[in-house]
C-alpha cells in the first residue's frame, strides 16, 4: 500500500539470484554508510557480537534507508521484548541466532507479528517503523513485510532442521559454520570436511522445505560450491575483517 516501506531483502530473494552481503560490527555508521554504498545486496547489523545500543542499530537503519541495499539485523537472541523494539525503530528482516528447536523458531515468529499471529505490541506512536503512526493501514500489513530467518548452529539444531524449517511463518534458516563446528568438536575449523558436508545438506534441507537458505562463508573458494548445495544468501565479508586486510596491505611498503 502506499507509504508502507517494503522489504528489500524479500525482494532481493524473489528474484532468484544469490544474495551477497556483508556483516557489519564496526558501530560508527559512517563505515556503515560506505559499506551501502559498496553495492552488496544486503547489510547485516550484527547486535550479537558488535558492540551496538538500540539507537546504534536504528541510526544504521536510518542511514542505510538511502540506499538501495537491504538491511538485516541479527537480534543478540529470540526475546520477544527486544524483538518488538527491534521492530518498532524500523527492522523488517531479521536473523535470529542459536535456535535449536521448532519451538523456539516458532516463539520467534510470534515476537514479530501483530495480533492475531503473533504478540507483537502495539505502540506504532512511538515507532519509527509506521513513521510514527503516519502510515495509514501500517498495523494491518507490517506482518507481511516481516521476514523471519533463524540460525542453526549447533548438532542439536541440525538434528531438528527439518522441524525448525517446516515452522509455519520461518522464511528461512542460516547456517552459522563457525558456532556448528565448535558444536562438531572442530572449534575454529569451518573447514573441516565434516562441516563442510554438514553445511552443504543442511542448506538442502531448508531448500527442499521451500524455505531460503543462508550461511556465512568467508573462503572464497567454497562459496561456488555452497551455491551449487541451495544457499539463496551468503555472507561474503565482514566490515572489520576488510577494514584490517585493507589497512595491512599498506605497511608492507613501509
Amino acid at each position: 500500500m502506499s507509504n508502507m516501506p517494503a522489504n528489500r531483502f524479500r525482494a532481493g530473494l524473489a528474484t532468484g539470484k544469490t544474495q551477497f552481503g556483508v556483516w557489519l560490527g564496526i558501530p560508527d555508521s559512517t563505515a556503515a554508510e560506505i559499506m551501502a554504498g559498496a553495492g552488496f545486496d544486503w547489510l547485516l547489523v550484527d547486535h550479537e557480537h558488535g558492540s551496538f545500543e538500540l539507537r546504534d542499530v536504528m541510526t544504521h537503519l536510518q542511514v542505510m534507508a538511502a540506499y538501495d541495499v537491504a538491511p538485516i539485523i541479527r537480534s543478540v537472541d529470540g526475546s520477544a521484548t527486544l524483538l518488538k523494539k527491534l521492530c518498532d525503530i524500523g527492522a523488517q528482516s531479521f536473523i535470529v541466532p542459536m535456535i535449536d528447536t521448532a519451538e523456539q523458531a516458532a516463539a520467534v515468529v510470534s515476537a514479530v507479528r501483530y495480533p492475531p499471529e503473533g504478540v507483537r505490541g502495539m505502540g506504532t506512536s512511538l515507532a519509527r517503523a509506521s513513521r510514527w503512526n503516519s502510515i495509514p493501514g501500517y498495523v494491518g500489513n507490517a506482518n507481511d513485510e516481516m521476514l523471519v530467518i533463524v540460525q542453526a548452529e549447533t548438532v542439536t539444531a541440525i538434528e531438528n532442521l527439518q522441524s525448525i524449517a517446516d515452522t509455519p511463518g520461518i522464511d528461512g534458516v542460516f547456517i552459522g559454520p563457525s558456532d556448528l563446528s565448535a558444536s562438531m568438536g572442530h572449534v575454529g575449523n569451518a573447514s573441516h570436511p565434516d562441516v563442510v558436508e554438514t553445511v552443504g545438506n543442511a542448506l538442502r534441507t531448508i531448500r527442499s522445505a521451500g524455505k531460503f537458505a543462508g550461511l556465512l562463508c568467508l573462503d572464497e573458494s567454497q562459496i561456488a560450491h555452497f551455491e551449487e548445495c541451495g544457499a539463496n544468501f551468503v555472507g561474503v565479508g565482514v566490515d572489520t575483517l576488510l577494514l584490517g586486510n585493507a589497512a595491512r596491505g599498506p605497511v608492507s611498503y613501509t
